[in-house]
């Protein structure tokens, strides 16, 4: 597997409604104590991106566009894609 395929692992949320996320992406994404992660949410997906303590103008704009995708999607204004098609399009961002 590449650094740029997706890996996908599970995890459960606890009675105080902490996650963990598993070993094999904080170590893949050096993600470690006090680090800074983005939540957003849109019905049953949940996005979470590691950010530096200053978020920075490209995470702004990417956090902008998922917003405005989701808008789109309620909108009916999407088109249907391969999972490959739209992975290579989330690896582009």
């Amino acid at each position: 597997m590449t650094d740029d395929e997706f890996e996908t692992e599970f995890t459960k949320m606890s009675s105080k409604g902490q996650i963990v996320i598993p070993s094999k992406i904080r170590k893949k994404l050096n993600i470690g104590d006090r680090s800074l992660l983005a939540v957003t949410a849109q019905d049953d997906l949940i996005i979470l991106k590691k950010v530096s303590s200053n978020i920075s103008s490209e995470d702004m704009i990417t956090l902008k566009l998922i917003e405005e995708a989701w808008k789109d999607i309620y909108k009916g204004k999407y088109k249907a894609r391969s999972k490959d098609d739209f992975f290579k399009e989330f690896r582009e961002w």
